[in-house]
């Protein structure tokens, strides 16, 4: 399936399986090109994302995180998810101001959580496997 966006995302893939579940991503590296591969896990490896799009806020989300002792291991918007979702779960989305989608993988809840931004378009396409 990574294949088939290669042009939306020519310069990093990832693929992580995580149990019963897989996360996989292609990226077209603009912020924090060392640090930004995805998916990205928690230290733990109990969460992890994969994301598309700019969380316009982030450094000010970082800087209040940060402040509460919060540590940071990447200059990425996507590490800014793991932290919020770990602080407010599902409801981090109403601390993200951006165009954004996300999917989040929480293991010790079995948990796939899907979120977009409030204004950004609803579509599914799901290419046939056989012609």
């Amino acid at each position: 399936m990574l294949g088939l966006i290669r042009h939306r995302g020519p310069d990093d893939e990832g693929i992580e399986h995580l149990g019963p579940a897989a996360l996989g991503h292609r990226r077209l590296s603009i912020l924090d090109l060392v640090g930004g591969h995805q998916p990205m896990l928690s230290p733990d490896r109990t969460l992890a994302v994969v994301f598309n799009g700019e969380i316009y806020n982030f450094p000010a989300l970082r800087r209040s995180l940060e402040s509460e002792g919060h540590r940071f291991r990447t200059r990425s918007d996507t590490e800014i998810i793991l932290h919020l979702y770990r602080k407010y779960g599902v409801d981090c989305v109403a601390h993200f101001d951006g165009m954004f989608a996300f999917a989040l993988w929480d293991a010790p809840r079995g948990l796939l959580f899907l979120a977009r931004d409030h204004l950004g378009p609803v579509s599914l396409h799901i290419p046939a496997l056989h012609p």
